[in-house]
């Protein structure tokens, strides 16, 4: 099954989009040193925006995400291990995810999140390519 199969069941949607949210705090509080206290910083103000927001935005962008991430979920399904090969395409996956989130910040309405992006897109990718081991956990679990 794919990710976007999955979350045309409403109850595999928001489980999906709870995981996700889980996801992103573990990988925020995961970080260290300087770059982890200016994605912590950042975190905590783009949560700030308004109760809600990263669940909003995540629920949002979920469907492109799920569409960019299925080719590369399908290719490890038919090679018998789709966790590995995700993990192993780490790049790729960040790179996919990373076109969403820059077509769409442009239209962003909040200033704050706007810097914050811009302020952080620098480290993204080094920081989605660490979450991936996680994402394609999340991924097998539902649509494994």
């Amino acid at each position: 099954m794919s990710l976007v199969e999955a979350m045309k069941d409403e109850t595999k949607r928001e489980a999906i989009i709870k995981d996700c949210l889980v996801l992103v705090d573990e990988e925020v509080a995961a970080k260290s040193g300087i770059s982890g206290f200016a994605v912590k910083t950042g975190y905590g103000a783009v949560k700030g925006v308004k109760p809600g927001f990263v669940q909003e935005v995540v629920q949002k962008l979920l469907p492109e995400w799920a569409e960019k991430l299925d080719p590369i979920w399908v290719e490890g399904l038919k090679a018998g291990k789709p966790v590995q090969h995700m993990e192993n395409n780490a790049a790729h996956v960040a790179d996919q995810l990373l076109s969403v989130t820059d077509a769409k910040i442009g239209g962003a309405k909040s200033g704050v999140v706007k810097k914050t992006y811009s302020t952080l897109r620098g480290s993204a990718k080094k920081n989605v390519e660490t979450a991936v081991p996680r994402l394609a956990k999340l991924m097998e679990k539902h649509a494994g």
